[in-house]
């Protein structure tokens, strides 16, 4: 892991994958995706064996370089119309336990930035105040809270724009967050947990009190380790009351990855092993580098007993009723995917701890991890995206 982290060798590492990728890689694997049998999974068309394999690809390309990629904030400030600065959470609304792991990895809240999408108001702006019942979607990108960015211009957008088109008239406006990404040795240590739900936390903060929506009308939405942070700030909400910011009315997690200490991983069976050859995602948990940059000073048990580090963790001592309260809440994943197994767990404990038929899950077989960011991901992506306009006009309404 990173040992191409340092100049040159960076830049050569990232220049040799993608002209293999490009002259080699690609044609060779065409060549093996046109027999169905040498696909990761038979059924897969050979355009969707390709991309996992592009996606495999980057994947192992940034852990051998630390090379995740970032955003350029001053840049983006200057350059996109829906960028806009939120303020960071006052100290008095961080409590309890995360107060406590906050103090103990030296977390302060800060100013962080986010990415308005979907209508301008009559001024040309986007940030206008929310007119009565508007309804927003505030969401979490992916990345393994180690790279990703909510920007328009980045490869999480698809989300939101799409969940705005196909939910016309049931959601109007999105807001993605930029949070905090964490990170360990051997690269620079910085931003463990909880400093990602402090800036959820900001964020839910900036849409009540600045402008001006209901928390009747917002809905939490977040794709992969993004969907994570949404069970966390739910959880947050439902337990420390915190004034003016009630829990929001749905949550929306698409592939929520939430179990980094593997602890579903007992045997060949389990989903992180049988789904290692339809998956790209697989070394954010194998490696254990998210698992080590969340947790920064904390115990390593706690990777595997703490709630807030695991949500779907098998370690959690007294689960039950720890996810009472929730929001209806619509879970997709994919059947393929190496996280599966944590996702479904989850799953059973949101449905066990909350009103029948509140929570919903619809699994996607022969699909990629977090399919409905990727635009070409048909027809899952359309299928998931109207059977999501469908539900969530059953819990508006």
């Amino acid at each position: 892991m990173f040992a191409f982290r340092y100049q040159p060798l960076k830049s050569f590492y990232v220049v040799y994958t993608f002209l293999s990728i490009l002259f080699v890689r690609l044609p060779y694997w065409c060549i093996i995706s046109a027999i169905p049998a040498s696909r990761p999974r038979p059924s897969w068309s050979m355009s969707r064996s390709i991309l996992l394999h592009g996606c495999k690809a980057i994947a192992t390309m940034l852990f051998a370089t630390g090379a995740f990629p970032s955003v350029d904030i001053e840049a983006q400030s200057k350059t996109i119309d829906s960028f806009v600065w939120v303020d960071g959470v006052p100290e008095d609304l961080v409590r309890g336990e995360i107060a406590d792991m906050a103090k103990q990895n030296n977390v302060k809240s800060i100013r962080v930035h986010g990415y308005w999408y979907g209508k301008k108001g009559a001024g040309g702006g986007y940030a206008q105040p929310a007119s009565k019942d508007e309804r927003v979607l505030y969401h979490f990108h992916g990345g393994g809270f180690l790279a990703g960015t909510a920007s328009p211009t980045g490869q999480y957008a698809p989300i939101m724009n799409g969940i705005l088109e196909h939910a016309g008239g049931v959601v109007d406006r999105a807001f993605g967050l930029d949070f905090r990404l964490a990170s360990a040795a051997p690269r620079k240590v910085e931003n463990p947990f909880p400093a990602q739900l402090l800036d959820a936390i900001a964020g839910y903060r900036y849409l009540v009190h600045s402008v001006g929506f209901s928390p009747d009308n917002i809905i939490i939405g977040g794709d992969s380790a993004g969907a994570h942070l949404a069970i966390s700030l739910c959880l947050y909400l439902n337990r420390y009351a915190l004034p003016g910011l009630s829990p929001p009315r749905a949550l929306i997690l698409l592939s929520p990855t939430a179990d980094w200490a593997c602890t579903h991983n007992v045997d060949a069976s389990s989903s992180l092993m049988a789904n290692s050859s339809s998956d790209y995602a697989g070394v954010y948990f194998l490696s254990g580098y998210t698992a080590t940059a969340l947790r920064g000073s904390l115990p390593l048990e706690e990777v595997r007993t703490n709630i807030w580090l695991s949500p779907s963790s098998l370690n959690i001592a007294n689960v039950a009723n720890q996810f009472s309260n929730f929001p209806p809440t619509c879970i997709i994943a994919s059947g393929d995917e190496q996280s599966l197994d944590g996702i479904r767990t989850i799953h059973r404990r949101l449905a066990g701890d909350n009103p029948d038929k509140s929570v919903v899950y619809w699994e996607y077989p022969n699909s990629l991890h977090d399919f409905v960011a990727l635009k070409i991901h048909e027809p899952e992506r359309s299928e998931a995206l109207n059977r999501l306009h469908d539900w969530l006009k059953t819990v508006l309404y």
